[in-house]
Parts: C-alpha cells; sequence; structure tokens
C-alpha cells in the first residue's frame, strides 16, 4: 500500500538532513563518527527507494538481453554469473562487461554516487 506525503523517502530524507545539520555538529567522537554512519546509511536507504525500481528493471532488461530469456531478475543474474564463469559468453564479451559496468555504476549510484567520475 503507498501512502500519502510524506512518503517513505521524504521522510528518511528529513531524518537524515536532521541528524547532518543539528545532531552531528553537537557531537564528538564515536557519536559523531556513529552518526555520520547512519546519515550515510539513511541516504543509501533513501536513494534505493526513489531509485532501486528503474534500476533493478534495467539491469535484468540487459541479462535478459544477454541470456536470451526473461525470468526474475536474481535467476537472470545467477545465470549470467554461471555463463561468464564457464565461458559460454565469452564471444560476447564487450557486451558482458558492458553489462557488468553498467550494473556496477547502477550500485554506486545508490551506494556511494560520490564515487563515480563526473
Amino acid at each position: 500500500m503507498t501512502q500519502d506525503r510524506p512518503t517513505a523517502t521524504e521522510l528518511i530524507e528529513a531524518v537524515r538532513d536532521f541528524l547532518e545539520r543539528d545532531v552531528q555538529p553537537a557531537l564528538e567522537g564515536h557519536l559523531a563518527f556513529h552518526t555520520r554512519v547512519a546519515v550515510n546509511a539513511l541516504g543509501m536507504v533513501a536513494r534505493e527507494l526513489r531509485l532501486g525500481p528503474d534500476l533493478d528493471a534495467a539491469e535484468a532488461a540487459r541479462a535478459a538481453a544477454l541470456l536470451g530469456h526473461d525470468g526474475e531478475p536474481r535467476d537472470l543474474e545467477r545465470e549470467l554469473a554461471s555463463r561468464i564463469r564457464d565461458g559460454s559468453l565469452d564471444d560476447r564479451r564487450t557486451e558482458v562487461r558492458d553489462h557488468v559496468k553498467e550494473t556496477v555504476r547502477a550500485k554506486l549510484e545508490v551506494a556511494n554516487p560520490r564515487y563515480l567520475d563526473d
């Protein structure tokens, strides 16, 4: 069930902003460190809620195109990993590499977009 506003993402971002702006500057040592960890974790959760469905769908579509059939996203990725290991996709190395690079880029976009190059 979808709730009205504020959305889950908006609530998470509000708590994250409060911790970062108001709480963290008043803390020192371990509490400041753990608050920074919490701020980063909330940012990851908010990005996953906001971006995850589209990124997951794109990853599944790329994997399905490489494998030549549809399926559950996790099953497609497992099969793709197995076929990379057994060498049966060696003739499509460029396509596989592009898929893996895009998948890693998408994961970084959620985990820590600062790691991405401009």
